[in-house]
């Protein structure tokens, strides 16, 4: 059942009920959200530490690959703003790739990412990534199921020669509940300035739930590995998700001038790894 057999989208109160159930769907752990003050607070303070990552990155020629990945309307754009706020776009790029050109679809498939990969003195945060054949692609029947048996096997190898390039990888999936991914398309559909954001595919995820939970839970079996782990966000309150977020990666990079004061500490009930810690929350 889908989030959609339970509500009467002509019901004129249906904005209201589903305000009251999306905070906790998912199993999410917090009734409200962060107050904003204290969200832009500690948020200032992180950026400030970001601010220094970008120095060092440039300074030690590292080289460093941000991979964000979720459910439409979980948040992931939302996410790299905030870490990308006060950082130079000339060092910090964002990635966020269209669909494949005829040309890029006779290619290797990793061959279109592997173009946009930094080079030293560069941080890469991909707005989606390679993961779009664990995920949107086979969901919506634009790879074959031998393509995608094929991707999970070689993800894990393609990451592995990032990895051995000397090149740091960090991997976050944003999760959400059905009630809150539908309150943020019904806020998208009703914005002048959002209504953009909602596209066909958005549209066709709501009746897709469960083959989008299936696909992610394959893809995390095959590519959470030791080496190359998936960070989870729990991302009901885009404002707890990004300072967590934003928290593990400063508390995991051994860059000059950190303060693990400023940082702060990690909310357990916010982030973890790997499959245990997702189906804990749902």
């Amino acid at each position: 059942m889908t989030v959609l057999d339970q509500f009467d989208l002509n019901d004129s109160d249906f904005p209201q009920k589903l305000e009251e159930r999306m905070m906790n769907s998912g199993g999410y752990p917090y009734d409200k959200k962060l107050k904003r003050s204290r969200y832009e607070e500690e948020l200032e303070q992180l950026q400030i530490e970001m601010v220094k990552v970008q120095e060092w990155v440039r300074a030690k020629d590292e080289r460093i690959v941000i991979v964000f990945e979720g459910r439409d309307a979980a948040g992931k754009g939302g996410s790299i703003k905030a870490l990308t706020q006060y950082t130079n776009p000339r060092h910090v790029r964002v990635v966020a790739l269209s669909k494949p050109s005829d040309v890029e679809r006779g290619q290797w498939y990793f061959q279109r990412y592997a173009k946009q990969l930094p080079t030293q003195g560069e941080i890469v945060l991909f707005d989606r990534s390679w993961y779009n054949r664990a995920g949107v692609e086979p969901v919506m029947g634009f790879c074959t199921p031998e393509q995608t048996e094929k991707f999970l096997k070689d993800a894990p190898r393609f990451e592995d020669m990032i990895l051995d390039s000397g090149t740091k990888l960090f991997k976050f999936w944003l999760n959400i509940g059905q009630e809150m991914q539908l309150k943020r398309f019904h806020d998208r559909r009703h914005s002048r300035l959002k209504h953009w954001k909602l596209s066909p595919i958005d549209i066709k995820a709501l009746d897709k739930w469960g083959a989008y939970t299936d696909a992610r839970n394959l893809m995390l079996k095959h590519t959470h590995t030791s080496h190359s782990p998936w960070t989870i966000l729990r991302a009901n309150d885009k404002r707890r998700a990004r300072l967590n977020m934003m928290r593990y990666l400063l508390l995991n990079l051994n860059y000059d001038g950190k303060d693990e004061e400023a940082i702060g500490e990690i909310d357990p009930n916010i982030l973890g790894h790997g499959p245990a810690f997702l189906h804990g929350s749902e």
